[in-house]
């Protein structure tokens, strides 16, 4: 446990409020909106007086659905410096989903955006005393008296304790001890249960340290804020980290677009960028495959001393596209592309893998790029912070990746039976995930637990592995390897912008797939060879990590 005060996640928030009072602290990109740190700490304060009114007492919850914008931002920290604990929601998530979360949190407020209130009605979700607008803080719905609810009253609540105005100075949060919780995750996994992650004020302390303590966020950084910050990677270190350490954080409360995040990164140039892999690999597919198949440039890549030459102009043009400024970026959520690491890597494109999961707030191992990244790695368990095992390593080593220390869970909302399995019987959190670490403590994924196949003469198959691969082929978006009995079927969601640019009949097209499908099989091993390539016309329904939900289209095949 994190006891030093240094250390203390509420204290982060009262340090750096009276340090950088002068100075931006979040923005919503695209808008004329900017908060510094003196305005977001005075909307804190308001929002503080706004709970008492309502009665909002310690411990009590507290939910946030919608975009991400300033005032999701100031809502959230008003949460967990007043001694309430924040539920934060998936925007995605549908509204039978919102109300599920909202009932079994037991939240007795909800601040929820326009759009994401049009789904709901206030009898749905009985035990909530009032609804407020993301937009405002207008009440949406309450069981409350008027007044009680009104943030024009707690404004002037605020401005009536403090007549010269609220400083700096002013920015004093009660005592809160790091085991106490902070908040109630509820995950939307790849296999279809959401369960409320319960989050220690230690696990966000932890992350927050490891960002301050590790360069990716210091006074002064800018950070484009487009993974959503209702989702633990994305949270730590773009919003809490960021601004714990006086940063700025542009928040982009729309679809992050490939095309809308380069012009994101090229007005704000950050510091430092956190993706998750699906943007880029988007960037790749668009960006540099066309670049590196086209002649003259595929003939110049053959040629030694002259490849060099290309590499260093793409890898010029990618870090420019990305603001030019950044130090690294970073990829988690869900395993990169094998083809596309090997290329970024061969062109000494600056950027490393990370691993985590809800349950740890999020971050378990990382390795940055400066200190010895590596290919096909996502880096070391961090040092004084975590520990990471392999649980019943087979021959080759490969078991199941559990892990315990600083960032870990407290367990599952209201659900025994899960918290149960989340853990070894000496208390290590099970991460679903499979895979090894080398002598020098780097970790290895292979794939999920839950989606390993077994073949025909009990070898282990790693359906992402065999994706990876189909993904990469042409006139491919994506793909998903499900087993139909002893053979592969893979299902696959065609790339239709390029068929349509490429004018392919249907009959083309069915032949390039088939192609495609026997240049997958020369590469894999026999066990791994897929029996049919089965189209699907639309992409696949993705959790907040962008990882398939794989759970919808197990009948598929």
């Amino acid at each position: 446990m994190l006891t030093d005060e240094k250390n203390n996640f509420v204290k982060y928030y009262e340090r750096t409020f009276r340090e950088h009072w002068e100075l931006n602290a979040v923005s919503d990109w695209g808008t004329p909106v900017t908060l510094t740190y003196g305005d977001l700490a005075t909307r804190i304060a308001q929002l503080h007086c706004l709970f008492a009114e309502c009665g909002i007492e310690k411990d009590e919850k507290i939910a946030v659905m919608g975009k991400n914008t300033s005032t999701w931002v100031a809502t959230y920290l008003a949460t967990v410096t007043y001694g309430a604990i924040c539920v934060p929601i998936m925007q995605d998530f549908t509204a039978n989903d919102a109300i599920h979360i909202i009932n079994h949190s037991g939240s007795k407020l909800l601040f929820i955006a326009d759009n994401n209130w049009e789904g709901i009605e206030h009898e749905q979700i009985p035990d909530v005393q009032a609804v407020f607008s993301l937009t405002d803080f207008r009440v949406q719905a309450t069981h409350l008296p008027a007044e009680k609810v009104d943030f024009a009253h707690a404004q002037a609540i605020l401005a009536e304790k403090y007549p010269e105005g609220y400083s700096a100075a002013d920015v004093r949060y009660d005592e809160r001890d790091n085991k106490e919780i902070a908040t109630i995750n509820y995950t939307s996994g790849t296999t279809g249960f959401s369960k409320g992650v319960i989050t220690p004020c230690n696990a966000l302390a932890g992350n927050v340290k490891y960002g301050i303590e590790s360069g990716l966020v210091f006074p002064g950084c800018r950070h484009v804020a487009f993974l959503p910050l209702a989702h633990a990677y994305g949270c730590a270190f773009d919003f809490l980290g960021c601004i714990a350490a006086g940063g700025h954080t542009h928040l982009i409360g729309r679809t992050p677009a490939p095309k809308i995040l380069l012009k994101a990164f090229a007005e704000v140039k950050p510091s430092v960028i956190l993706s998750v892999p699906l943007i880029l690999e988007k960037i790749y597919k668009k960006m540099i495959v066309p670049q590196i198949t086209s002649f003259p440039v595929s003939w110049v890549l053959k040629v030694p001393f002259l490849d060099e030459v290309v590499y260093t102009k793409i890898r010029e043009t990618l870090v420019h596209a990305f603001g030019g400024e950044f130090t690294q970026v970073i990829i988690g959520g869900a395993p990169l592309n094998a083809e596309v690491e090997e290329f970024l890597t061969k062109i000494k494109f600056p950027f490393s893998v990370g691993y985590g999961m809800t349950e740890t707030a999020p971050l378990i191992s990382f390795t940055p790029y400066s200190e010895g990244a590596r290919m096909t790695s996502c880096g070391q368990a961090l040092k004084g912070l975590m520990e990471v095992r392999i649980d019943s390593p087979d021959a080759d080593g490969i078991g199941e990746i559990v892990t315990r220390g600083e960032h870990a869970m407290y367990g599952y909302y209201n659900n025994e039976e899960a918290t149960k399995e989340a853990f070894t019987e000496d208390g290590w959190i099970r991460t679903g995930d499979r895979g090894y670490v080398d002598a020098d403590g780097y970790v290895y994924i292979k794939g999920r637990s839950k989606t390993m196949l077994l073949g025909s003469n009990g070898q282990n198959i790693y359906p992402e592995e065999i994706e990876a691969r189909i993904n990469n082929m042409p006139y491919v978006l994506e793909s998903l390897v499900l087993q139909k009995g002893t053979q592969l079927v893979a299902l696959v969601c065609p790339d239709f912008e390029a068929v349509q640019a490429s004018k392919l009949t249907e009959e083309q097209f069915k032949a390039v797939m088939e192609q495609n499908r026997k240049a997958l099989n020369g590469m894999v091993a026999a066990y791994e060879q897929v029996s049919q390539f089965k189209i699907f016309n639309h992409e696949f329904e993705k959790t907040p990590k962008k990882s398939i939900k794989r759970f919808l289209y197990t009948e598929s095949v």
